[in-house]
Parts: structure tokens; sequence; C-alpha cells
């Protein structure tokens, strides 16, 4: 009997000894099912009368040949006696994927519909569109009724298990007479094969401009596709628009009609090329192509990913547009994919998708391992912000190609910033020149990005609280920062000043706590003197580093006082301060929170309990059932709190900008140089709000 199982993420062929036992026994008894899970390629050499079969449902030749060796790939991610869950992947079908889980009760039940979406033979016949599965003495059946020919039909197959490494799927397909009676009319037998993931590989970007002249274009990603493979690549990724150059413009103004008619389609000679190179190469390419939409004026920036065979894998339609492109393309609406492949699961990126935190963490949250990325950015701070911390705040690798350069005469001179990069699950990096063609080459352990280890957390994913997350469900248009959207109006839509000095107390316990107190009163008291209306002091400032952590009590009891002394401060020098504390619930209970305070000359005026905890006060706090409001605070705005490594979960601060802060204060410890240089940065930047990140002195 089979002992050993294999999950579909190891990278291992798996080994065991199916011994059958007496046929009347079920199949699910006899052997062990979770020998199933893995990623299954269909064989397109080992197969029995499949051209007859394909030929029975009314296909020519040329259709039957090409059905025939289309390469389906099932990644079976739970087995058991009672039910299975898979993904089910057509590359040939412009990427057509769906997940589902079928159970195995002997019941009939609804097929997933974005399998009839390229229906070409059974499915298109079934009518019904259900199908009934459970375990026999044979294997896992599988039966549809099925009207074909003006005849009802039971079309039935088992899959079993060949060897640990291969299945076979035994498919019958019988016709019913008035009286019941079945005659078999067709069968057919195919074969899948355990090809599991690489567990590295190596990966390649490369950048360079491409210009007016398509054909020309085409001879550049190809010499670039030549150059990658000679250095050992697995997968080369190009930049966005390698096509050509978006002179998309008419008498001066840009032309959707124009965009649309110099767009190319997939079956067109530019793509036709890309997908020649890679059959001929045996080389993966994910290049950015513009693409030609419904006639007459629709295009879409696009992204492809070729397959060794030359296939197109998949294709995603950029959704986040970035200034004039609004005026030429349609922005793309379909789902985002993850692409389950023998390089891992590769979600695509194009450009302005990454300047915001959405894509990559759907992806990511999808399973994606790997992030490709064709930009056409003249930003450093793709380079510098974007690409390593999308790879850092989800755990996963990410392979970003830019344009570089700009040999244009007229029109906007700036040149594309290239900085091509490959970045780890820590957002380690290999960076290209900023100035010149360029490619740089890295390898890519998938695996890795299963870990979702941070600096700041031992589990990325698990840090997450989504239940506190409502309000990125709702729509755009009644959240209550909507009457932010577009430019600034003459009159704003919040009451409050026009601008607000802010005074950043950098911090932290220094020699006792009397002199720690004495330099912080003396702090606020100058800071007020100088116009600060709101003054920022650093996480747990007022405790050495550890202090919390030893007794979490008598931090407590000695944060109480610390309250008041603050809430003096704040009346004496008419000032509002944001600082941390660790709060005792009541005087009888024993639950402490890392809490956020905004106090001011009358009192408390908002506190947020941190509902994120770090590695060491997962030891003594409790977390916050909800994130900080943002409140409309009188001199100040709105003003809404985040605490320490918060700053790492994007949809935390997502979350305050949609509740319309303006203002966020950020008492924290960095515990990298990353979380200022690009944690900090981004969130202010994405959400279009005013970060006051503020840390201690002996911060790491």
């Amino acid at each position: 009997t089979a002992t050993r199982s294999l999950l579909c993420s190891s990278p291992h062929i798996a080994t065991a000894h199916l011994v059958l036992m007496a046929p009347e026994k079920l199949y699910c008894d006899r052997v062990d099912v979770s020998l199933f899970h893995g990623r299954w390629v269909r064989s397109d050499s080992k197969y029995e009368n499949w051209e007859n079969y394909m030929l029975w449902y009314g296909m020519d030749d040329d259709k039957a040949r090409e059905e025939t060796i289309e390469p389906q790939i099932h990644i079976i991610t739970a087995a058991s006696k009672e039910q299975m869950t898979l993904v089910h992947q057509l590359p040939w079908r412009a990427g057509a994927q769906a997940e589902y889980t079928v159970r195995m009760d002997g019941e009939f039940h609804p097929i997933p519909q974005a399998l009839f979406k390229t229906a070409r033979t059974s499915w298109q016949a079934n009518k019904r569109a259900d199908w009934m599965h459970k375990f026999d003495e044979k294997g896992l059946l599988c039966e549809q009724h099925l009207p074909v020919k003006g005849k009802p039909h039971v079309l039935r197959y088992w899959r079993s298990l060949v060897s640990a490494n291969e299945i076979m799927v035994n498919v019958h397909l019988y016709e019913v007479d008035a009286s019941g009676q079945e005659k078999e009319v067709i069968h057919t037998i195919r074969y899948f094969q355990r090809i599991p993931f690489k567990e590295k590989w190596t990966a390649a970007a490369a950048q360079f401009f491409s210009g007016m002249d398509v054909a020309e274009n085409l001879k550049t990603c190809v010499s670039w596709m030549r150059k990658a493979k000679a250095r050992g690549a697995d997968l080369v990724v190009l930049p966005e628009n390698s096509n050509r150059d978006r002179q998309y413009f008419v008498d001066g103004k840009p032309s959707k009609k124009k965009a649309h008619e110099m767009s190319e389609t997939l079956d067109g000679e530019f793509v036709k090329g890309l997908c020649d190179t890679c059959a001929e190469l045996g080389l993966w390419a994910v290049v950015g192509v513009d693409l030609k939409g419904h006639p007459p004026a629709t295009a879409y920036i696009a992204q492809l990913l070729i397959r060794p065979d030359g296939e197109i894998e998949g294709v995603h339609k950029k959704h986040v547009l970035w200034d004039y492109e609004y005026t030429l393309f349609e922005p793309g609406d379909d789902p985002y994919q993850v692409f389950d492949t023998e390089l891992g699961r590769l979600g695509l990126l194009v450009c302005a998708d990454g300047i915001v935190p959405e894509a990559a963490r759907v992806m990511s949250l999808m399973g994606a391992q790997v992030l490709l990325n064709s930009l056409n950015s003249r930003g450093p701070d793709e380079m510098r912000v974007h690409i390593p911390l999308r790879a850092l705040e989800n755990g996963v690798w990410h392979v970003a190609s830019n344009a570089v350069g700009n040999p244009n005469n007229m029109g906007l001179l700036w040149p594309w910033t290239g900085g091509s990069q490959i970045c780890d699950p820590l957002g380690n990096r290999v960076v290209a020149s900023e100035e010149h063609d360029d490619m740089v080459i890295g390898e890519v352990r998938p695996f890795e990005a299963e870990l979702k280890r941070g600096v700041w957390t031992e589990d990325i994913f698990a840090q997450r609280r989504p239940e506190l997350y409502g309000v990125l469900t709702k729509p755009l248009d009644v959240v209550p920062c909507a009457p932010m959207y577009g430019p600034a109006a003459e009159v704003l839509p919040f009451p409050g000043p026009a601008s607000v000095k802010v005074a950043m107390m950098q911090l932290s316990r220094t020699h006792t706590r009397l002199c720690t107190e004495w330099m912080t009163k003396r702090q606020v008291s100058y800071a007020a003197r100088r116009g600060a209306l709101v003054g920022v002091l650093p996480e747990l400032w007022c405790f050495a580093r550890g202090e919390v952590d030893k007794d979490p009590k008598a931090a407590a009891d000695y944060s109480a006082s610390m309250l008041q002394t603050m809430l003096d401060a704040a009346r004496e020098n008419s000032i509002h301060l944001c600082f941390t504390l660790v709060e005792q619930e009541t005087a009888t209970s024993n639950k402490l929170f890392h809490t956020a305070y905004l106090v001011g000359p009358g009192g408390v005026v908002m506190k947020y309990r941190k509902a994120h905890l770090g590695r060491s006060e997962k030891a003594w706090a409790t977390p916050g059932d909800a994130l900080s409001a943002a409140c409309a605070v009188p001199g100040l705005g709105r003003v809404a709190l985040l605490v320490g490594d918060e700053v790492w979960i994007p949809e935390v601060s997502r979350c305050l900008a949609l509740e319309a802060a303006e203002i966020v204060l950020h008492p924290t410890d960095w515990a990298s140089a990353e979380a200022g240089e690009m944690a900090a940065t981004e969130r202010a930047s994405e959400n279009r709000f005013h970060l006051v990140s503020v840390t201690r002195l002996d911060c790491p």
C-alpha cells in the first residue's frame, strides 16, 4: 500500500509502491489517496485513441490534433476520501484557469462555470452542466449525462495511479437507448505525469528602449532573449510596451483610435516572433505589449507570459493606468491570476500596478511566489521603493524590467530610469544600471516565498487582521474619503487648517526615568515655542529597550503616571502630543495593551490599542479589536494613529486613508532602515496622507 503523500509545493518526485488488492474493495481503501497531491501535466505523446475521440465529437483533423497536444495541468492541492481540491489550467485558452473542489458523495453538483467558457467536447455537450464524483473499485469516477448527436449519452472516466508519478484517465462514452441500456461508442485513455516545481531557477531582467520601428524592436527583444538564454536564464522579463514607443497622437493630442491602430494582436508578427523565439530557445518570457481591443478605439497595456514551447500561458491587462495612459488606453478589469508553472506560482504586474499595494498583495494571497513586472517608468521611486517593497511586504520574489534612456529629441525628453532588478522575499536585490541598456541575472528559489518571514514578524500573512479591513470592501463612492478624490478644490472637503506645524521628538530612555521625563518636558516646551501644534514621540520612548518585556505590569503602572505627566505637559504648553504607553484595561484586569494616545490641552483626544502585535508584544499585550478611527481634531484636521511595525501592513494604512485621514501620527521603533526609507515613505505616497513617523534614538 502506498504510504507517502506529496504536497503540490514539494520539489521532489514521489516514490511509493502501489499494491493493488482485491478488486471488490473501493480504490480509496486500497491506495493512499494523498498521493494525488501534486502538479500533474497531461502528456502530449502518451495516449490511446484520443484523436478519434475528438473526431467523434465532430472536430476536423486539425482541431483534433490541436486538442490532442494541448497542455492541460491539474494542481491537486488537497485530496482525501471525501473530497479533492484542484487548480485546473488550460494555458492555450488565453490562460484559462479554475480552482474548485469536488465531493466524492455520488451526488450531482454544478461544474465550475470557468471551465464552460472554453469548452470544446464533453463540457460543451453537457447541457445540465453538472457532474458526479465517487470512488469505486476502479478509481475516482466522474460521471456526466450528455445529449450528443441527438441522443442521450453517459460519459464516465476513472482517475487512477499507474505509479506514484503517473495518473491514468480512462474515458468511456456510452449511448443510452430508450430502455436505459448502455452501449459503449468511444473509448480513450490519457496520462498525466507528475512534473513538480523547480527548487531553483535563473531569472533575467533586460532593459532597453523601444522606438517606433516594430520590426526592429522585435529584433531587439529577440537579441535580449538570446543573451538571457546564453547566460543560463530559464525566464526573462522585458519592459512594458516593448513593441513600440507610444507616439499615439493626432494634431498633438492623444488619440485612442491611433493607439488601437498601432497596437499589436496576439496572432500578429510581433507576438508570433516572441513565441517562436521562446520555442526555439526553450525559454519562458514575460513581455509588455500594447494590444488591440475592440475596434475602433480600444487598446490595452498588456503583458504576455510565454511558455518555452512558444504558447501563451497568460495575458495580463494593466489595471492601474498612470497619467497620460488614461487618454489612450482602457484599464483591464479581468480578475488577477496566478499561474502555476514548473517555475513556481507566477503573478504578473505592469508598472503602475505595483505603485499601489493591492495588486501584489492580492496575488501573493492567491499564492504567488514570484512577481514578474514589466515597467515603463521615468521615476526613481520604482527601483528605490516600489519594487523592493512589494517583495518585502509580501515575502515574495520580484523580477522587474524597466525601459531605459530616451533618444527622442522632441516631446517629453526625460529618460526612462532603468534600475531593473531581482529582489528576494527579504527585499535584497541585484540592480541594473540607471543609464544604459543592461541585464541582471539572478537565482530564484520559489519555496523561500512560502516562509513569509519579515524583519518585523515571523509570519507576514498571519499578522494580518482581515476582519478589521471592512472598509476595503466598500464601494469607492461611499467611503469617507470619497469627497477627497481628484484635484484639490479651493475649499477643502473637510474643515481644518491649510497647514499644520509638527514637531518630531526623537527620544528614548536616557540615564534615569527622571532624566527622561525632564528631557521630554523640555522638548515639549521647545516645540510649543517654535509654533508646533502637535508633537510626536517614539514608540514606548520612556522605557529602556526590553524593559516592558521583562515586567509588563510594572510598565503599565509607570505608564499610568506618565500619561498624567503628558496630559499636564499638553495643557501647560497648549499643544497636542502623540505617544505610546502600556495600558492596563482596568485596575482589576490582567489585560494589557500597547496603546497610542493623542492628548491635547483639554485631555485625551483619542487613543488606539495596537491591533497587530509584533514578536515581543505577543508575550504581554492583547491585540486591539479595531483600527484607529480618523478623528476630526480642531486645529489639526482629520487625524489617525498608527503604531510601530504596522507600517509594514499595507491594508492598515489603506484603511486609514479610506477613512479620510489627512495626518497619520506614527510613534515607532524602526527595526531596519527599510522601515523608514521604504515602508513609511511608501505609505504616505500610495495613500496621499501626511505620515509623521518618529523613531527612537536607540532604534537598530
